[in-house]
C-alpha cells in the first residue's frame, strides 16, 4: 500500500508541475523516483500481490484490502488502461470475501467502491444494501462498531461513482448503475478537471447531460454502449457533433459555459 500511495503522490506532483508549467527539473526527479517503485504484480492466485513476495496469508479473509489502494481511491489500476490488473483486483476481492472478509462498515464501504470502479453494478448494489442493513445505525451513522465515519463517506463516494467516474482521464456516465435505479436523475456531481455534471437516464441509459466547466479544456466523454450523442448545445448555439474514437467523444469546453447534451438509443437498443 505504501508503494501505491507514493505512486499516486508522485503522479499528482508530476501532473501539477505539467499543468502549471513549472519545476521541470524537480518533475524529472520525481518521475525518476516513481520509476524505481516496485511495480504491481499478480500472484499465484491471480490476485494483486500485497507484499514484495507472494506470501501465504495468515488471514486470507482479513477485512483490510490495502493492496487495492491502486484501484480505489487511486487510479493506478483502471478497467480502461490496465485490464489485466483490473482482473487481478477482482480476484483479490473475491478471495478475501470467499474467506469471510468485508464485515465491518468501513471495510464494506471500501468494497462497494472497488466494485464500482470495476463497473460491477450488481456487486456494488448488493454491498451497498448490506452496508445499510447490517452496518448502519438508526441515525444513519456507520456502525463499525462503534461509529466510524469512513463508512458514511465511503458509501456516498461509491453512490456518486456509480453515476459518474472521471479518475481514468475521461468522464464516464453511469459506469455502475444498478438495475434498481434504471430511471433517474442527478444534479451537481463533480468530475475531475473542474466539471459539474447534471445527468438524466432511463432504461439504464443516459438521456441527457449538462456540463458546466470551470476551466477551458478538452474533455473525453465515454459513450455508453447503446446510445449516441444526438445533439450538443452551448447555450442556444448548436455545436457540431463531436468526433468519437473508440467510444470516446472529444468535447471542447470553455469556462462558465453550459453544454447541454442529448442522447438517443442506437438501432440495437430501439
Amino acid at each position: 500500500m505504501d508503494t501505491e500511495i507514493l505512486y499516486a503522490l508522485f503522479g499528482h506532483v508530476i501532473e501539477a508541475s505539467e499543468t502549471l508549467g513549472i519545476d521541470a527539473d524537480f518533475r524529472a526527479k520525481v518521475g525518476a523516483a516513481r520509476d524505481k517503485l516496485l511495480p504491481l504484480r499478480i500472484g499465484r492466485f491471480g490476485q494483486i500481490m500485497e507484499w514484495s513476495e507472494d506470501y501465504e496469508e495468515t488471514e486470507p479473509g482479513h477485512r483490510h484490502m490495502s493492496q487495492l489502494f491502486a484501484l480505489f481511491p487511486g487510479n493506478q489500476i483502471t478497467r480502461q488502461k490496465t485490464p489485466e490488473l483490473a482482473k487481478a483486483a477482482r480476484a483479490t476481492i473475491e478471495r478475501r470475501l470467499a474467506n469471510g472478509g468485508g464485515h465491518t462498515g468501513w471495510s464494506r464501504a471500501w468494497i462497494i467502491n472497488f466494485w464500482t470502479r470495476l463497473a460491477d453494478s450488481d456487486q456494488a448494489y448488493e454491498n451497498l444494501l448490506a452496508l445499510l442493513r447490517k452496518s448502519t445505525l438508526p441515525n444513519l451513522f456507520d456502525n463499525h462498531p462503534p461509529f466510524q465515519i469512513d463508512g458514511n463517506f465511503g458509501a456516498t463516494a461509491a453512490i456518486a461513482e456509480m453515476l459518474v467516474q472521471s479518475h481514468a482521464g475521461e468522464i464516464e456516465l453511469l459506469p455502475a448503475l444498478p438495475k434498481a435505479w434504471s430511471t433517474g436523475k442527478e444534479s451537481g456531481l463533480r468530475a475531475r478537471g473542474g466539471m459539474e455534471i447534471d445527468l438524466a437516464w432511463a432504461d439504464g441509459l443516459p438521456t441527457s447531460a449538462t456540463l458546466r466547466p470551470s476551466v477551458d479544456s478538452v474533455q473525453q466523454l465515454r459513450i455508453a454502449p447503446g446510445v449516441r450523442i444526438r445533439s450538443i448545445r452551448d447555450g442556444r448555439t448548436a455545436l457540431p457533433a463531436p468526433a468519437v474514437d473508440n467510444s470516446l467523444a472529444r468535447v471542447s469546453v470553455k469556462a462558465k459555459h453550459s453544454y447541454a447534451i442529448e442522447f438517443e438509443k442506437t438501432a440495437a437498443r430501439q
